[in-house]
């Protein structure tokens, strides 16, 4: 099974994560983190929500690397939630993750856009709006052990990181990053 198909199947798994909540004592700082990306998915929703069709079709670039329409990546930054808490429970449970790669990402985020290129900005801001809600839910399970706890990242090309910075690097800063993207690209 290569890599690419393990990481959609760690998405179905999201359902079961959120099976596992425990019942300790809640973090401060995992509720100011579950807030925080609630509140990055609010901004880009409400900023994506207002958007004309035009402006939903029209392609982001970054350096010309990038041709993903401002729909496409809404999308993508609501599909990818259940992705990045993965590895952050994984890191979380002191094990490294090393076959994530970027460029396994690139090859994620290619396929991707291929299959959502007609997405609807209705099923994109739904699926944003629940995968941040689902996702925000599993980090405030997080204790504050499981935050500091440091593992590889091969995304931090093999970095031992802690899962407080997996969250805040990905599921965190995820929806902050493509909104200033689209910002950009919108002139906005």
């Amino acid at each position: 099974m290569n890599t690419i198909t393990k990481k959609i199947q760690a998405s179905k798994h999201f359902e079961q994560l959120k099976g596992q909540l425990k019942t300790t004592q809640p973090s401060g700082r995992a509720e100011s983190l579950a807030d925080r990306i609630e509140e990055g998915a609010a901004g880009l929703a409400a900023f994506a929500d207002g958007l004309s069709e035009e402006e939903w079709r029209t392609p982001v670039s970054e350096s010309g690397r990038d041709d993903r329409s401002v729909g496409v990546i809404v999308h993508h930054v609501a599909s990818v939630y259940p992705i990045e808490i993965d590895l952050a429970r994984t890191i979380a449970s002191g094990k490294a993750v090393t076959d994530v790669t970027w460029k396994v990402v690139a090859e994620l985020n290619a396929k991707h856009a291929h299959d959502q290129a007609a997405v609807t900005k209705a099923a994109a801001l739904e699926l944003l709006r629940r995968n941040s809600r689902e996702a925000a839910t599993v980090v405030r399970a997080f204790t504050d052990e499981e935050l500091d706890r440091a593992a590889p990242f091969s995304l931090s090309f093999g970095a031992p990181v802690t899962t407080q910075f997996v969250i805040e690097d990905h599921a965190l800063r995820h929806s902050w990053h493509h909104l200033a993207r689209i910002r950009t690209a919108l002139d906005r």
